[in-house]
């Protein structure tokens, strides 16, 4: 299986987009809403979207993994954002406007101070040396995890820097039906993008640990591929999220073969995310988690929590017991 495309830019819609005078389904600050068209992309059909391998898009936040101080490392997703007064000059432009276009940054005085250590994503374009934000404001980039920052607490406990290893979902190599739960060293997840998901994500939308024992862990990009997945056609595609159990998706993301990424989310079609039941929950998941545990590690390190159960098959993600097993 090839490796799909690294998530490094905001994903464009696989169908043209119109703004609605409507509060957002997404984001409860928003007073509009982004819906799908039922016309097709162009950049989509120019990639040839309909031959595309059709993936889970994993509601998480993102990561990418590459070299920090000459090892490989985890990297936590931090957009450059305008200044408060440069956002709200923004936000009234693209209310007025029904559109992002058009709008001009000064990139010199708009935006927030990042931190030293923040690179700027992929192809992400430079004016007189400063990156310059994309059409919806963002400039998206990264910073690496470091355990000592309690912001990034939780991008930390999927990683152990010591063993080089993280804590990964995927697919099952001989069973694309079952998922399993490994170490990974970092060294074999360079230059790749991945999902963090767990407890204390976006409102864990997979009902993973709890707060007793947080869960986290990472999910490759387009690791989680759609069997049958329906045509790309807006009334296929509604009916496949609101009748099929595959369905029960946060979204699909194509990756065209030219490496072109184009996505649809639940809330284009007027649809709710979260659902009660996910399609993640309804697949077997077995523990392959056989780490050392540090002597000293505290009961709610995950490798040292999944070790103890190492080897052991789950009816789902949801059901997993995070506490030793006896």
């Amino acid at each position: 299986m090839r490796r799909l495309g690294s998530v490094q830019q905001k994903i464009p819609c696989v169908f043209l987009t119109e703004v609605r005078n409507e509060p957002s389904r997404k984001r409860d600050c928003q007073q509009f809403q982004v819906v799908a068209t039922e016309s097709v992309n162009p950049a989509a059909l120019e990639s040839d979207v309909h031959c595309a391998a059709a993936t889970e898009k994993i509601d998480g936040t993102c990561c990418y993994v590459t070299t920090y101080r000459g090892e490989p490392y985890l990297w936590a997703r931090l957009d450059r954002k305008p200044t408060k007064q440069a956002d709200k000059r923004f936000k009234k432009y693209q209310y007025s406007q029904k559109t992002c276009k058009g709008f001009v940054w000064n990139v010199d005085e708009d935006f927030r101070e990042v931190p030293e250590s923040w690179i700027a994503a992929h192809r992400v374009q430079h004016e007189n040396g400063h990156p310059v934000p994309d059409e919806h404001g963002h400039t998206p980039g990264w910073v690496p995890v470091d355990h000592t920052n309690k912001q990034y607490c939780w991008h930390a406990s999927v990683v152990n820097y010591d063993a080089g290893v993280a804590l990964v979902l995927k697919t099952h190599r001989e069973d694309e039906g079952l998922l399993e739960i490994i170490s990974v060293p970092l060294a074999d997840l360079m230059e790749q993008t991945l999902e963090l998901i767990g407890t204390n994500v976006n409102g864990n939308p997979y009902g993973l640990g709890s707060k007793k024992h947080p869960v986290h862990v990472l999910v490759p990009h387009g690791v989680l591929r759609i069997r049958n997945p329906p045509p790309v056609e807006f009334q296929q595609l509604y009916s496949w999220f609101q009748e099929r159990q595959e369905g029960r998706v946060e979204g699909i993301v194509w990756h065209c073969d030219d490496g072109t990424l184009v996505k649809i989310h639940r809330h284009h079609l007027g649809l709710k995310w979260p659902v009660g039941d996910t399609f993640l929950n309804t697949r077997p998941v077995v523990v392959h988690v056989d780490e050392t545990p540090d002597p000293d590690a505290s009961e709610k390190d995950l490798f040292k929590s999944f070790s103890s159960i190492n080897g052991k098959l789950f009816s789902c993600i949801r059901d997993i017991p995070f506490e030793p097993i006896p």
